[in-house]
């Protein structure tokens, strides 16, 4: 948590003239994925273009960076002419896509999608929302670490972030939120 922390002050305290043009941001970061501290950034400092460099090519997780105000995405691996482009026009304002993320974005509206892919709490990792999900389903601690494999104390560090992030005080103030959000098929 410190570390996000250190972003959040850090953010905080540089003013817009001192800002970046251009952020280039992972999704898969140690404290924070980059989905988040996209939103925070930009929460902050609307101004500044946020470019997704990435592994992910899914569709979930471009749509989720678009949601959060990513200006550009392109994948890890891109020639140095694409990136540059792509940072460039990020930084002029526009936006834009790579073109395997280009043709991926056509390819998803030509098809007969109801609608876009939803995730109901796009600040939760997709671990944290597996232990909401069991959590909502009446799982205790113990039930969830023996089911997805792990340590208790990961799954109290993985409550504790969940928690934090839907502003909740406790588990039943969580499991309400999930409910409504229909993680669960009891209401």
């Amino acid at each position: 948590m410190s570390s996000l922390k250190t972003l959040e002050k850090k953010t905080l305290s540089v003013s817009s003239s001192k800002a970046p043009d251009v952020i280039l941001m992972d999704i898969q970061m140690p404290v924070i994925n980059g989905i988040e501290a996209t939103r925070q950034i930009l929460t902050k400092l609307p101004h500044v273009g946020v470019l997704m460099l990435t592994m992910f090519d899914d569709d979930e997780s471009v749509f989720m960076a678009m949601r959060a105000g990513a200006r550009g995405y392109i994948v890890k691996g891109a020639d140095q002419a694409e990136l540059m482009r792509t940072v460039q026009a990020v930084a002029s304002g526009e936006a834009l896509f790579s073109p395997s993320i280009a043709t991926r974005l056509i390819n998803f509206f030509k098809t007969s999608h109801a609608a876009l892919p939803i995730n109901v709490f796009p600040e939760l990792t997709e671990r944290e929302l597996d232990v909401l999900k069991l959590i909502a389903t009446g799982f205790n601690n113990n039930d969830i670490a023996r089911r997805l494999e792990l340590s208790q104390k990961t799954v109290r560090n993985y409550i504790s972030n969940i928690f934090s992030k839907l502003q909740v005080a406790d588990r039943a103030q969580a499991i309400v939120k999930a409910r409504e959000a229909g993680l669960t098929d009891k209401k």
